[in-house]
């Protein structure tokens, strides 16, 4: 393997968990902001309000985009498979 392969593969690996984990980290993100602008104009600060809303809206949002994320964790593992096969051989 050559130091290039390794610094490219490296690249694309966390440019992929990035892509992966974005539409769920975003959903809770935006869910928690309303969480907490509700808490705010309502003075409730009950400590189990903001987790279980940001946990319902993680999981919808990787029920929605399975096949997304499916599609980009096959293509990075072809790819990195097909860049094993041309090194070897």
């Amino acid at each position: 393997m050559t130091p290039e392969f390794v610094i490219d593969l490296g690249r694309n690996a966390v440019k992929t968990v990035l892509l992966i984990s974005s539409p769920m980290l975003l959903s809770g993100l935006v869910v928690g902001l309303l969480v907490s602008i509700f808490q705010a104009a309502t003075q409730i600060n009950e400590q189990t309000m903001t987790f279980i809303p940001k946990i319902v809206a993680v999981l919808v949002a990787l029920i929605l985009f399975a096949p997304w994320i499916i599609r980009i964790m096959l293509a990075f593992t072809h790819n990195v498979f097909q860049g094993i096969s041309l090194i070897g051989g």
